[in-house]
């Protein structure tokens, strides 16, 4: 049951979040949530319209979490390349031990969920390209604004990607991503000021 601490939104989708990594999206169904939450099923449709609603709710939530991470992984690096390693690194690192990932993607009924990732992922591809670009033009502010939101929805395309369908390991595709990044802003991007000593690796 929600509370001050907990609003009724969070328990539900700790919930929702645990039934489907537990029996996946096919046997899952909003009573299931609702019970699991404490709360009537005529609440679950109220806060998420349907199944399909919910399911996308948990996965925007748990984007955001690894963005929060991202963030704080950003932060502790002066030169955008060794950030976009990082972050990337942070990123296949954490979803290869995350449960719902794992179900979306290789679960018995996966495909129900998979395009959450890819067809229908618009949600998250935007909320994750976004913040990185509003963040690192916080941090680098002689980037080129246009050229680092156009690349960030790339390398966020490109390591989501990955996650789905590795082709090496985490540190040769973090640095491949991070060249992409570093590249694409030196030849597009313009920079002014001491921030580009530090905006672009070479």
């Amino acid at each position: 049951m929600g509370s001050a601490e907990r609003p009724v939104r969070e328990c539900l989708l700790d919930a929702a979040a645990a039934l489907l990594v537990e029996r996946g999206y096919r046997a899952v169904r909003m009573q299931d949530v609702a019970a699991a939450a404490g709360v009537s099923r005529q609440t679950v449709y109220n806060e998420f319209g349907d199944k399909w609603g919910l399911a996308q709710a948990v996965v925007v939530r748990d984007n955001d979490r690894y963005l929060d991470g991202i963030d704080q992984v950003l932060s502790e690096h002066e030169d955008l390349y060794s950030a976009v390693v990082a972050a990337v690194l942070f990123t296949l690192e954490m979803s290869a031990d995350d449960q719902l990932k794992k179900a979306v993607l290789t679960g018995a009924d996966g495909d129900d969920m998979l395009p959450l990732l890819t067809t229908r992922a618009e949600p998250v591809l935007f909320t994750a390209s976004s913040r990185l670009a509003e963040h690192a033009l916080r941090q680098w502010p002689g980037v080129d604004r246009d050229a680092l939101v156009e690349i960030a929805d790339a390398a966020v395309r490109l390591t989501m990607s990955h996650i789905m369908l590795p082709s090496g390991p985490p540190e040769q595709v973090a640095h491949f991503v991070a060249r992409m990044v570093t590249s694409y802003i030196g030849a597009y991007g313009k920079t002014d000021g001491p921030a580009e000593d530090r905006a672009v690796r070479s």
